[in-house]
């Protein structure tokens, strides 16, 4: 499986993203994001996801360059409808605002409605995090085939609703912690990856069609077939209703249960706090500081060099990718070059840029 450089992989990704018809702007938002994904060791929402955005733009699912609607300004409250436009920037604009309303007001709710797949959702704690505010986002994802058996259940009946908190450091600095994740025990897009190298996932994350454990992503991967479960049991279960209800069904976006076009559509409502309005002085970042060195602290289990907080092994993933190259296994990479030549790009060129040679 080849490393390939960030710089070759980002490139790739704009490329593609301008073949779509995305202005430079928008098509290097997306290219930042889903590098970043990868940096981060989460290939599932890195430039794997490529093909998958293609496919979705030539059924009129994924629509270039729109603009962030406003459908409601409470204040405090603001909904945005992004009229299935790229989910990487109409995210960020949606969180940017929020974050110029959080700064104001203390506090602010957003809810972004019918976006195009808005990504990792990590991404949007780290922007919120790096204003110096406190991020909480409850994430639905619609438009297609349920892919997660919610607990007690032997077929899919949910997406895999990602849930994210993020607690600031400082203003501009990294995450003091950062929790982002899927609420289906691995995501889906980890079963694609699996598929690709020809591996099995893990016990106890899919089912067959029947309804039984399975390990074989092909089925779920290739023809939506059975289910992958919810993490936790009951807990996993709970949350991921909780992000259907408060992301989609409570904001007026759409939900798993209304009809769909098979596109990937999110639909995000996020809370944005100042924690400087507590007004605890130094006591607040101290007492975080205090808390993550107290957890840090704990004596490693077998297995383990030593206890990590949320957000850190992503930190460290990207030293290394960074340095390294990000691993890409040969077939994603295959789909991934076959996907900007249906756009009419040219293949040995592509190929020739993820390696950064173009």
């Amino acid at each position: 499986m080849p490393n390939l450089p960030a710089t070759g992989l980002r490139a790739l990704a704009f490329a593609i993203a301008r073949a779509w018809g995305s202005a430079e702007e928008e098509a290097a938002i997306v290219a930042d994001h889903l590098v970043a994904a990868n940096l981060a060791g989460h290939d599932s929402h890195g430039v794997g996801m490529l093909p998958t955005y293609v496919r979705v733009f030539r059924q009129g699912c994924l629509v270039p360059n729109r603009e962030l609607r406003t459908v409601a300004d409470a204040g405090a409250v603001l909904v945005f409808d992004a009229d299935r436009g790229v989910g990487q920037r109409m995210a960020k604009l949606a969180v940017a605002q929020g974050i110029e309303r959080a700064r104001a007001l203390g506090a602010a709710v957003v809810a972004l409605r019918d976006s195009c797949h808005i990504g990792r959702i990590g991404a949007y704690g780290e922007q919120a995090a790096a204003a110096g505010l406190v991020f909480l986002g409850f994430v639905n994802v619609a438009d297609h085939d349920p892919v997660v058996a919610p607990f007690g259940a032997a077929e899919a009946r949910l997406g895999t609703n990602p849930f994210c908190a993020a607690l600031p450091a400082a203003a501009g600095e990294e995450p003091a912690v950062l929790l982002d994740m899927a609420t289906s025990t691995i995501a889906f897009g980890k079963a694609r990856v699996a598929r690709n190298k020809g591996l099995p996932v893990p016990e106890g994350t899919l089912l067959d069609r029947e309804g039984r454990p399975t390990t074989d992503p092909a089925p779920m991967v290739d023809r939506f077939e059975g289910a992958l479960t919810a993490f936790g049991l009951h807990k996993g279960s709970g949350l991921a209703i909780l992000c259907e209800l408060l992301g989609a069904a409570l904001t007026g976006g759409q939900t798993i249960t209304d009809p769909m076009r098979h596109g990937i559509v999110n639909n995000m409502l996020a809370i944005l706090i100042d924690p400087a309005r507590f007004a605890t002085g130094e006591r607040g970042p101290a007492a975080v500081a205090a808390v993550a060195d107290w957890i840090r602290a704990a004596r490693p289990a077998p297995g383990f060099d030593r206890v990590r907080l949320p957000g850190e092994p992503e930190r460290e993933s990207r030293a290394r990718r960074l340095a390294e190259g990000v691993p890409i296994d040969e077939r994603s990479l295959e789909e991934i070059l076959e996907a900007g030549v249906a756009l009419g790009l040219d293949r040995v060129r592509l190929a020739a840029t993820a390696r950064g040679e173009g």
